[in-house]
């Protein structure tokens, strides 16, 4: 009954944050005047074009992540594991900070250069930890996390080769993306993300019983008819392929992942079929307020969302680190 109580409230809670963002702003925008032409706040262009796909892209993107954070910390057994764990985000900057380096702009599919050389570069990340993992003659834990690792050390790297041997425009340009943001124009990269975070959602919430037996222990998952290696892969990909959508639009935007499950955990339990959606409703609600922050508190500026979420995130990982209620408590009685 718990349970179902506070899934009700995040549900209130995120339909609030959706309905009311897209009215505030550096001008906050009336809903009276919304449709009424020739008031002084009739600003349909502002609404429909700028704050309510922004809006909707932070909502989805913050979900996608937070149910990543989910998946890796199921699998790794591990609360500090976030979405970018296995380099993805470092293989998207490092494709990002290329196409800005060489300036190459084009549209393929509605996609921008700068998109889609992201998600390439996310991809290459995949396929790199995949092939590392599996040159293990396995698809060990333990062998994929050091693998992510050291391939988000190596595109670290090369990003800052990259950052070196640029101007100073490239270099702000590289930053600037670097920090994570939504400054996005009409609905092109909602759509653009919104194919990789409905399959990964799917795919997620289908093996949530999976993860809970995983959750026990790889041993008892076997023993429990759990196909323990494909069950990884499938999330592996799935999960990946999420992230690399999202961090191809927004950039990487940390921190996400890594509290909004374990914040859910404290409301709801650990038991994925409802942390799931939760974790889903709590981690799209948290990017849209945070969003809305970084965009009114020092109007007419904006300051990089990337930027708010690591400012609440740090100390919230510290206090993860120094709480006498650890999470791996809660792992430990799963």
């Amino acid at each position: 009954m718990r349970r179902m109580t506070m899934i009700a409230v995040l549900v209130i809670c995120a339909g609030t944050a959706l309905l009311c963002a897209p009215f505030i702003g550096m001008e906050t925008i009336s809903p009276r005047d919304l449709f009424r032409p020739g008031s002084e706040g009739f600003k349909p262009e502002i609404f429909f074009m700028i704050r309510l796909p922004r809006v909707i892209t932070a909502f989805i993107a913050g979900a996608g992540l937070a149910l990543s954070g989910m998946t890796f910390q199921a699998l790794f057994r591990n609360p500090l594991a976030t979405p970018f764990t296995l380099g993805v985000s470092s293989g998207a900057s490092f494709g990002a900070a290329l196409a800005m380096r060489t300036g190459i702009v084009f549209t393929f599919l509605g996609m921008s250069s700068l998109s889609l050389s992201a998600f390439m570069g996310a991809l290459l990340s995949i396929l790199l930890v995949y092939g590392l993992t599996r040159a293990r003659r396995g698809f060990s834990t333990a062998t994929m996390l050091l693998a992510g690792v050291a391939v988000s050390f190596l595109f670290s790297s090369i990003i800052l080769f990259i950052q070196y041997m640029s101007d100073f425009t490239h270099s702000f340009r590289i930053l600037r993306w670097l920090m994570g943001g939504l400054e996005i124009v009409g609905y092109a990269p909602l759509v653009t993300m919104l194919p990789f975070v409905i399959a990964g959602a799917a795919i997620v919430t289908l093996m949530s019983n999976e993860l809970n037996l995983m959750m026990t222990g790889e041993d008892i998952a076997l023993s429990r008819g759990v196909d323990v290696k494909n069950v990884k892969r499938i999330l592996f990909f799935a999960t990946s392929l999420m992230i690399g959508g999202i961090v191809s639009v927004c950039g990487p935007i940390g921190f996400i992942g890594m509290m909004s499950p374990h914040i859910c955990r404290l409301l709801v339990g650990t038991d994925h079929r409802v942390l799931a959606p939760a974790a889903v409703l709590f981690g799209g609600m948290f990017l849209v307020v945070c969003d809305m922050i970084a965009r009114t508190v020092i109007a007419p500026a904006e300051i990089p969302v990337g930027v708010i979420t690591a400012l609440l995130g740090g100390p919230f990982f510290l206090w993860l680190l120094l709480s006498g209620v650890s999470e791996r408590g809660v792992f430990a009685r799963v």
